[in-house]
């Protein structure tokens, strides 16, 4: 494991062979470290983990400088040309894709911003789009971050956003979701909330490679009525649902994850597909 810092941003990579690259974007309030429970389905591949502008160790991301074209301001093209950049510095020539929930809208722009470099997407909690009720949401959330903190959307995104199963079985994934969003830089993690307020689709029906989308059946923010829009929209789009399962489900269903995951990139790699 290796840390790399790319235009501020920090950046793991792990496994530096010749296995396939895998890039892993996590969601709103979440950071790099959400995927640790997939990554035993990850050991042939070279993974890389970005903490995205703004979120987890990466404050101080170039992207949110005021001396940028875009004034430092967050959108989902913004943080689809940092990945872009993060894999040309590294060599990344093409790479499986993999977002949560916020990047699930990210990881469409960077295919179609460089459709060479995507060889396939697989998103967790994905949407097409936010619903009005998630943008009215993030548009309150993010003043009241900025003046008070992130311990109240830690408290409120953890009683909502994880099933019930969850919540009785699996303290530590509700301990995680706290901790992360509590974690997180104020005023990144309200940038980041404004850019799923302002968020557009893509072109999703130009995206060519294939698509995994993995979505709980008890997720309230991201409902499987948003899955099967986006799946609807593109191409080679495929859907899987996990029971008694949240808006997390790499923390909700790590083992259904890592399977789902794992077969799908071999059916995609190198040889195989």
């Amino acid at each position: 494991m290796t840390i790399h810092w790319i235009d501020k941003m920090a950046v793991d990579v792990e496994g530096e062979g010749e296995g396939e690259a895998v890039v892993m974007l996590h969601g709103l309030g979440g950071s790099m470290n959400v995927w640790a429970p997939l990554m035993p389905a990850l050991q042939n591949y070279k993974v890389i983990r970005i903490d995205t502008p703004g979120a987890g160790r990466s404050k101080h991301a170039y992207a949110l400088s005021e001396n940028t074209s875009h004034k430092g301001q967050l959108s989902c093209d913004v943080v689809a040309q940092s990945v872009i950049d993060v894999c040309k510095e590294l060599g990344v020539n093409q790479a499986h894709l993999v977002g949560h929930s916020l990047t699930t809208m990210v990881c469409p722009y960077v295919a179609v911003k460089a459709p060479k470099l995507v060889k396939s997407i697989s998103l967790f909690a994905s949407m097409a789009q936010p619903s009005q009720a998630v943008r009215d949401g993030m548009r309150a959330r993010a003043p009241l971050v900025r003046a008070k903190g992130n311990f109240e959307a830690a408290v409120a995104v953890s009683n909502a956003a994880l099933s019930a199963s969850t919540k009785e079985m699996h303290p530590v994934a509700v301990a995680y979701v706290r901790e992360s969003i509590m974690g997180q830089d104020a005023e990144g993690y309200a940038r980041n909330c404004l850019l799923l307020a302002e968020a557009t689709p893509t072109t999703l029906e130009d995206i060519q490679c294939p698509m995994l989308l993995i979505t709980g059946d008890e997720d309230v923010v991201t409902p499987l009525a948003s899955a099967r829009e986006l799946m609807a929209r593109v191409p080679q789009a495929r859907l899987e649902v996990l029971n008694k399962c949240g808006h997390w489900p790499m923390l909700e269903r790590p083992d259904q994850c890592q399977r789902i995951l794992r077969d799908f990139l071999q059916a995609h790699s190198r040889g195989q597909a």
